[in-house]
Protein backbone atom coordinates (compact mmCIF):
# COMPACT_ATOMS: atom_id res chain seq x y z
CA UNK A 1 0.00 0.00 0.00
CA UNK A 2 1.31 3.44 -0.92
CA UNK A 3 1.08 6.57 1.19
CA UNK A 4 1.40 9.79 -0.79
CA UNK A 5 2.50 13.05 0.84
CA UNK A 6 1.89 16.39 -0.88
CA UNK A 7 3.48 19.82 -0.54
CA UNK A 8 1.33 22.51 1.01
CA UNK A 9 0.28 25.16 -1.51
CA UNK A 10 -1.66 27.46 0.83
CA UNK A 11 -0.06 30.95 0.69
CA UNK A 12 2.54 31.41 3.42
CA UNK A 13 2.24 27.88 4.83
CA UNK A 14 5.66 26.66 5.98
CA UNK A 15 4.63 23.45 7.75
CA UNK A 16 4.93 20.04 6.09
CA UNK A 17 2.75 16.96 6.71
CA UNK A 18 5.45 14.32 7.16
CA UNK A 19 9.10 14.44 8.24
CA UNK A 20 11.83 11.81 7.59
CA UNK A 21 11.63 10.11 11.04
CA UNK A 22 7.92 9.43 10.47
CA UNK A 23 8.63 8.21 6.92
CA UNK A 24 11.17 5.75 8.32
CA UNK A 25 8.67 4.54 10.92
CA UNK A 26 6.00 3.88 8.27
CA UNK A 27 8.41 2.21 5.83
CA UNK A 28 9.54 -0.18 8.57
CA UNK A 29 5.86 -1.12 9.02
CA UNK A 30 5.79 -2.30 5.41
CA UNK A 31 4.25 0.77 3.78
CA UNK A 32 5.54 2.49 0.64
CA UNK A 33 5.85 6.27 1.09
CA UNK A 34 5.89 8.53 -1.98
CA UNK A 35 6.53 12.24 -1.45
CA UNK A 36 6.21 15.19 -3.77
CA UNK A 37 9.61 16.58 -4.72
CA UNK A 38 10.88 19.41 -2.45
CA UNK A 39 8.25 18.50 0.16
CA UNK A 40 10.44 19.61 3.08
CA UNK A 41 12.06 22.64 1.47
CA UNK A 42 10.24 25.16 3.69
CA UNK A 43 11.81 23.65 6.83
CA UNK A 44 15.21 22.93 5.26
CA UNK A 45 14.78 19.21 4.69
CA UNK A 46 15.94 18.09 1.25
CA UNK A 47 14.75 15.17 -0.85
CA UNK A 48 17.89 13.16 -0.04
CA UNK A 49 16.93 13.02 3.64
CA UNK A 50 13.53 11.63 2.70
CA UNK A 51 15.15 9.09 0.38
CA UNK A 52 17.48 7.95 3.17
CA UNK A 53 14.39 7.39 5.33
CA UNK A 54 12.97 5.15 2.60
CA UNK A 55 10.69 7.48 0.64
CA UNK A 56 10.24 7.55 -3.12
CA UNK A 57 10.30 11.04 -4.65
CA UNK A 58 7.80 11.79 -7.45
CA UNK A 59 5.89 14.67 -9.01
CA UNK A 60 2.59 15.94 -7.60
CA UNK A 61 0.34 14.33 -10.20
CA UNK A 62 1.91 10.89 -9.73
CA UNK A 63 1.60 11.08 -5.95
CA UNK A 64 -2.04 12.20 -6.22
CA UNK A 65 -3.20 9.54 -8.65
CA UNK A 66 -1.23 6.51 -7.44
CA UNK A 67 -1.60 6.58 -3.65
CA UNK A 68 -4.07 4.57 -1.60
CA UNK A 69 -3.63 7.01 1.32
CA UNK A 70 -2.90 10.72 0.80
CA UNK A 71 -1.56 12.87 3.64
CA UNK A 72 -1.73 16.65 3.79
CA UNK A 73 -1.82 19.33 6.44
CA UNK A 74 -4.46 21.67 5.03
CA UNK A 75 -7.64 20.86 3.10
CA UNK A 76 -7.11 20.12 -0.62
CA UNK A 77 -8.06 22.32 -3.56
CA UNK A 78 -11.41 21.12 -4.96
CA UNK A 79 -9.93 20.37 -8.37
CA UNK A 80 -7.52 17.80 -6.92
CA UNK A 81 -10.17 15.60 -5.33
CA UNK A 82 -11.19 14.12 -8.70
CA UNK A 83 -7.54 13.23 -9.34
CA UNK A 84 -7.36 10.99 -6.28
CA UNK A 85 -7.49 7.23 -6.69
CA UNK A 86 -11.04 5.91 -6.31
CA UNK A 87 -11.72 4.51 -2.81
CA UNK A 88 -8.48 6.02 -1.53
CA UNK A 89 -8.17 7.62 1.92
CA UNK A 90 -7.46 11.33 2.32
CA UNK A 91 -6.20 12.56 5.71
CA UNK A 92 -5.76 16.23 6.67
CA UNK A 93 -7.40 19.14 8.46
CA UNK A 94 -10.68 19.62 6.57
CA UNK A 95 -12.84 22.13 8.52
CA UNK A 96 -15.83 19.86 7.74
CA UNK A 97 -18.50 22.04 9.38
CA UNK A 98 -17.65 25.01 7.18
CA UNK A 99 -16.72 23.19 3.96
CA UNK A 100 -19.91 21.39 2.84
CA UNK A 101 -19.02 21.54 -0.88
CA UNK A 102 -15.61 20.00 -0.26
CA UNK A 103 -17.14 17.19 1.81
CA UNK A 104 -19.74 16.54 -0.91
CA UNK A 105 -16.92 16.24 -3.46
CA UNK A 106 -15.17 13.61 -1.35
CA UNK A 107 -18.40 11.63 -1.20
CA UNK A 108 -19.08 12.09 -4.93
CA UNK A 109 -15.66 10.65 -5.85
CA UNK A 110 -15.85 7.81 -3.29
CA UNK A 111 -12.95 9.09 -1.21
CA UNK A 112 -12.75 8.18 2.48
CA UNK A 113 -12.04 11.58 4.05
CA UNK A 114 -10.48 11.72 7.52
CA UNK A 115 -10.62 15.07 9.31
CA UNK A 116 -7.78 15.59 11.79
CA UNK A 117 -9.87 18.20 13.67
CA UNK A 118 -12.34 15.45 14.52
CA UNK A 119 -9.95 13.11 16.31
CA UNK A 120 -11.72 12.49 19.65
CA UNK A 121 -10.36 14.05 22.83
CA UNK A 122 -9.65 10.76 24.59
CA UNK A 123 -6.66 9.12 26.25
CA UNK A 124 -6.28 6.53 23.52
CA UNK A 125 -6.33 9.21 20.80
CA UNK A 126 -3.97 11.63 22.53
CA UNK A 127 -0.91 10.68 20.46
CA UNK A 128 -2.77 11.51 17.22
CA UNK A 129 -4.61 14.64 18.44
CA UNK A 130 -3.23 17.15 15.94
CA UNK A 131 -5.62 19.90 16.96
CA UNK A 132 -4.10 19.87 20.45
CA UNK A 133 -0.49 19.56 19.28
CA UNK A 134 -0.83 22.61 17.03
CA UNK A 135 -2.83 24.60 19.62
CA UNK A 136 -0.07 23.97 22.15
CA UNK A 137 2.47 25.67 19.89
CA UNK A 138 0.01 28.45 19.03
CA UNK A 139 -0.26 29.37 22.72
CA UNK A 140 3.51 29.71 22.94
CA UNK A 141 3.72 31.81 19.78
CA UNK A 142 0.94 34.16 20.93
CA UNK A 143 2.99 35.18 23.97
CA UNK A 144 6.20 35.56 21.97
CA UNK A 145 4.46 37.80 19.42
CA UNK A 146 3.01 39.94 22.20
CA UNK A 147 6.46 40.24 23.80
CA UNK A 148 7.96 41.35 20.49
CA UNK A 149 5.32 44.05 19.96
CA UNK A 150 5.32 45.32 23.55
CA UNK A 151 7.45 48.25 24.72
CA UNK A 152 7.78 46.66 28.17
CA UNK A 153 9.64 43.64 29.54
CA UNK A 154 7.93 40.67 31.19
CA UNK A 155 9.85 40.02 34.44
CA UNK A 156 10.33 42.06 37.57
CA UNK A 157 13.86 43.46 37.77
CA UNK A 158 15.68 45.03 40.68
CA UNK A 159 18.22 47.44 39.22
CA UNK A 160 20.38 50.29 40.58
CA UNK A 161 17.98 52.60 38.76
CA UNK A 162 14.98 51.17 40.60
CA UNK A 163 12.58 48.23 40.46
CA UNK A 164 10.76 47.32 37.26
CA UNK A 165 7.37 45.79 38.01
CA UNK A 166 6.39 42.58 36.16
CA UNK A 167 4.05 42.74 33.21
CA UNK A 168 0.43 41.72 33.79
CA UNK A 169 -0.92 39.14 31.35
CA UNK A 170 -4.56 38.05 31.14
CA UNK A 171 -5.36 34.81 29.27
CA UNK A 172 -8.99 34.21 28.31
CA UNK A 173 -9.81 30.57 27.62
CA UNK A 174 -7.92 27.77 29.34
CA UNK A 175 -7.79 25.04 26.74
CA UNK A 176 -4.56 23.61 25.34
CA UNK A 177 -3.52 26.96 23.79
CA UNK A 178 -4.47 28.94 26.88
CA UNK A 179 -2.54 26.69 29.23
CA UNK A 180 0.58 26.99 27.09
CA UNK A 181 0.15 30.77 26.92
CA UNK A 182 -0.06 30.89 30.73
CA UNK A 183 3.02 28.70 31.12
CA UNK A 184 5.04 30.72 28.59
CA UNK A 185 4.11 34.07 30.13
CA UNK A 186 5.03 32.74 33.58
CA UNK A 187 8.41 31.52 32.30
CA UNK A 188 9.08 35.02 31.01
CA UNK A 189 8.34 36.40 34.47
CA UNK A 190 4.89 37.95 34.02
CA UNK A 191 2.13 38.11 36.59
CA UNK A 192 -0.60 36.02 34.96
CA UNK A 193 -4.36 35.82 35.42
CA UNK A 194 -6.71 33.56 33.48
CA UNK A 195 -10.43 33.05 32.97
CA UNK A 196 -12.52 30.23 31.55
CA UNK A 197 -16.24 29.50 31.60
CA UNK A 198 -15.42 26.03 32.96
CA UNK A 199 -14.69 26.25 36.70
CA UNK A 200 -13.14 22.78 36.48
CA UNK A 201 -9.94 24.27 34.99
CA UNK A 202 -9.20 26.48 38.02
CA UNK A 203 -6.83 23.91 39.50
CA UNK A 204 -4.85 23.69 36.24
CA UNK A 205 -4.45 27.47 36.16
CA UNK A 206 -3.23 27.57 39.74
CA UNK A 207 -0.82 24.69 39.13
CA UNK A 208 0.97 26.90 36.60
CA UNK A 209 1.32 29.70 39.13
CA UNK A 210 -1.43 31.91 37.70
CA UNK A 211 -4.53 33.36 39.34
CA UNK A 212 -7.94 32.13 38.21
CA UNK A 213 -10.42 34.96 37.70
CA UNK A 214 -13.91 34.04 38.94
CA UNK A 215 -16.97 35.50 37.25
CA UNK A 216 -20.41 34.20 38.25
CA UNK A 217 -22.12 33.22 34.99
CA UNK A 218 -24.60 30.75 36.40
CA UNK A 219 -24.77 27.29 34.83
CA UNK A 220 -21.86 26.62 32.43
CA UNK A 221 -19.90 23.52 31.54
CA UNK A 222 -18.06 21.61 28.84
CA UNK A 223 -18.84 19.10 26.13
CA UNK A 224 -17.91 15.41 26.36
CA UNK A 225 -14.74 16.27 24.38
CA UNK A 226 -13.69 18.97 26.85
CA UNK A 227 -14.73 22.01 24.83
CA UNK A 228 -16.46 24.97 26.48
CA UNK A 229 -20.21 25.11 25.86
CA UNK A 230 -21.65 28.17 24.12
CA UNK A 231 -22.89 30.90 26.48
CA UNK A 232 -26.23 32.64 26.32
CA UNK A 233 -26.36 36.33 25.35
CA UNK A 234 -26.93 37.23 29.01
CA UNK A 235 -23.97 35.13 30.15
CA UNK A 236 -21.73 36.70 27.50
CA UNK A 237 -22.65 40.16 28.76
CA UNK A 238 -21.87 39.20 32.39
CA UNK A 239 -18.57 37.73 31.24
CA UNK A 240 -17.62 40.93 29.40
CA UNK A 241 -18.45 43.08 32.42
CA UNK A 242 -16.33 40.92 34.70
CA UNK A 243 -13.42 40.75 32.29
CA UNK A 244 -13.43 44.49 31.55
CA UNK A 245 -11.95 45.24 34.98
CA UNK A 246 -9.15 42.71 34.52
CA UNK A 247 -8.42 43.90 30.97
CA UNK A 248 -8.14 47.50 32.22
CA UNK A 249 -5.30 46.46 34.54
CA UNK A 250 -3.50 44.19 32.06
CA UNK A 251 -0.58 44.91 29.76
CA UNK A 252 -1.31 41.93 27.51
CA UNK A 253 -4.61 40.14 26.88
CA UNK A 254 -4.64 36.85 24.98
CA UNK A 255 -7.97 35.44 23.80
CA UNK A 256 -8.26 31.76 22.86
CA UNK A 257 -12.02 31.13 23.01
CA UNK A 258 -13.32 29.04 20.11
CA UNK A 259 -16.47 26.98 19.63
CA UNK A 260 -15.87 23.77 17.72
CA UNK A 261 -17.47 24.03 14.27
CA UNK A 262 -18.90 27.50 14.88
CA UNK A 263 -17.93 31.14 14.70
CA UNK A 264 -15.81 32.30 17.65
CA UNK A 265 -17.67 34.41 20.22
CA UNK A 266 -16.89 38.12 20.50
CA UNK A 267 -15.74 38.58 24.09
CA UNK A 268 -13.65 41.76 23.89
CA UNK A 269 -15.73 44.74 22.73
CA UNK A 270 -14.68 48.20 21.61
CA UNK A 271 -15.87 49.62 24.94
CA UNK A 272 -13.60 47.18 26.79
CA UNK A 273 -10.67 48.14 24.58
CA UNK A 274 -11.29 51.82 25.33
CA UNK A 275 -10.89 51.06 29.03
CA UNK A 276 -7.45 49.49 28.59
CA UNK A 277 -4.12 51.22 29.20
CA UNK A 278 -2.40 52.93 26.24
CA UNK A 279 0.30 50.64 24.86
CA UNK A 280 -1.54 47.46 25.88
CA UNK A 281 -1.63 44.53 23.48
CA UNK A 282 -4.40 42.07 22.62
CA UNK A 283 -3.63 38.85 20.77
CA UNK A 284 -6.76 37.39 19.14
CA UNK A 285 -5.96 33.70 18.70
CA UNK A 286 -9.44 33.03 17.32
CA UNK A 287 -9.14 35.51 14.45
CA UNK A 288 -9.22 32.75 11.81
CA UNK A 289 -12.65 31.57 13.00
CA UNK A 290 -14.26 34.99 13.27
CA UNK A 291 -12.34 36.51 16.16
CA UNK A 292 -12.86 37.08 19.89
CA UNK A 293 -12.00 40.77 19.62
CA UNK A 294 -14.26 43.35 18.04
CA UNK A 295 -12.30 45.01 15.24
CA UNK A 296 -9.53 42.41 14.91
CA UNK A 297 -8.48 41.57 11.35
CA UNK A 298 -6.81 38.43 10.03
CA UNK A 299 -3.06 38.86 9.52
CA UNK A 300 -3.19 42.53 10.47
CA UNK A 301 -2.23 44.69 13.43
CA UNK A 302 -5.02 47.11 14.28
CA UNK A 303 -4.64 50.01 16.69
CA UNK A 304 -7.62 51.24 18.72
CA UNK A 305 -7.09 54.05 21.25
CA UNK A 306 -3.36 53.22 21.45
CA UNK A 307 -4.13 49.53 22.09
CA UNK A 308 -2.59 47.13 19.56
CA UNK A 309 -4.75 44.21 18.41
CA UNK A 310 -2.73 41.41 16.81
CA UNK A 311 -4.67 39.17 14.45
CA UNK A 312 -1.93 36.85 13.23
CA UNK A 313 -3.24 33.72 11.54
CA UNK A 314 -1.57 30.30 11.43
CA UNK A 315 0.30 30.77 14.71
CA UNK A 316 1.80 27.24 14.67
CA UNK A 317 3.29 28.09 11.28
CA UNK A 318 5.56 30.63 12.99
CA UNK A 319 7.44 27.65 14.47
CA UNK A 320 7.10 25.46 11.39
CA UNK A 321 9.92 23.03 12.22
CA UNK A 322 8.45 21.86 15.51
CA UNK A 323 4.86 22.19 14.27
CA UNK A 324 5.73 19.87 11.36
CA UNK A 325 7.44 17.39 13.67
CA UNK A 326 4.39 17.23 15.92
CA UNK A 327 1.83 16.98 13.11
CA UNK A 328 3.95 14.37 11.36
CA UNK A 329 4.05 12.31 14.54
CA UNK A 330 0.26 12.64 14.91
CA UNK A 331 -0.24 11.32 11.36
CA UNK A 332 2.24 8.47 11.77
CA UNK A 333 0.59 7.41 15.02
CA UNK A 334 -2.82 7.44 13.35
CA UNK A 335 -1.58 5.27 10.47
CA UNK A 336 0.24 2.94 12.84
CA UNK A 337 -2.85 2.44 15.01
CA UNK A 338 -4.98 1.18 12.11
CA UNK A 339 -2.33 -0.52 9.99
CA UNK A 340 -2.75 -4.29 9.78
CA UNK A 341 0.86 -5.37 9.18
CA UNK A 342 -0.05 -9.04 8.77
CA UNK A 343 -2.48 -8.46 5.90
CA UNK A 344 -0.73 -5.30 4.60
CA UNK A 345 -3.96 -3.34 4.89
CA UNK A 346 -5.16 -0.09 6.47
CA UNK A 347 -8.17 -1.04 8.57
CA UNK A 348 -10.86 1.66 8.63
CA UNK A 349 -12.75 0.02 11.48
CA UNK A 350 -16.10 1.80 11.39
CA UNK A 351 -16.90 0.59 14.91
CA UNK A 352 -13.75 2.07 16.46
CA UNK A 353 -14.40 5.25 18.50
CA UNK A 354 -11.57 7.15 16.81
CA UNK A 355 -12.70 6.27 13.28
CA UNK A 356 -16.31 7.04 14.21
CA UNK A 357 -15.21 10.48 15.28
CA UNK A 358 -12.92 11.51 12.41
CA UNK A 359 -14.08 9.64 9.28
CA UNK A 360 -16.38 12.01 7.40
CA UNK A 361 -17.08 10.26 4.09
CA UNK A 362 -16.87 6.59 3.10
CA UNK A 363 -18.14 4.52 0.15
CA UNK A 364 -19.68 7.55 -1.53
CA UNK A 365 -21.62 8.88 1.46
CA UNK A 366 -21.27 11.19 4.46
CA UNK A 367 -21.20 8.80 7.42
CA UNK A 368 -20.06 11.01 10.31
CA UNK A 369 -22.99 11.41 12.71
CA UNK A 370 -21.91 14.81 14.00
CA UNK A 371 -21.64 16.26 10.49
CA UNK A 372 -24.95 14.69 9.42
CA UNK A 373 -26.73 16.12 12.48
CA UNK A 374 -25.14 19.53 11.89
CA UNK A 375 -26.41 19.54 8.30
CA UNK A 376 -29.89 18.43 9.29
CA UNK A 377 -30.15 21.27 11.81
CA UNK A 378 -28.98 23.74 9.17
Amino acid sequence: MQIGVLKEIYPGEQRVPLTPPSVEKLVKKGLCVAIESTLGQTININDEEYKKAGAVVANRQTVLSSSEIVLRLRKPPSEEISQLKKSSIHISFLDPFNEPELIDLFAKHSISAVSMEMIPRSTIAQKMDALSSQANLAGYVAVVLAAERSNKIFPMMNTPAGTITPMKVFVIGVGVAGLQAIATAKRLGARVEAFDTRPVVEEQVQSLGAKFVKIDLGETGQTKDGYAKALTAEQLQKQREGMAKVCANSDIVITTAQLFGRKAPVIITQDMIKGMKPGSIIVDMAVESGGNVEGSKLNEEVQVNSVKILGSGNLPGHVAVHASQMYSSNLANFIDTFWDAKNKNFNLDLNHEIIKGCLITHHGAIINEMIKNFRNKG
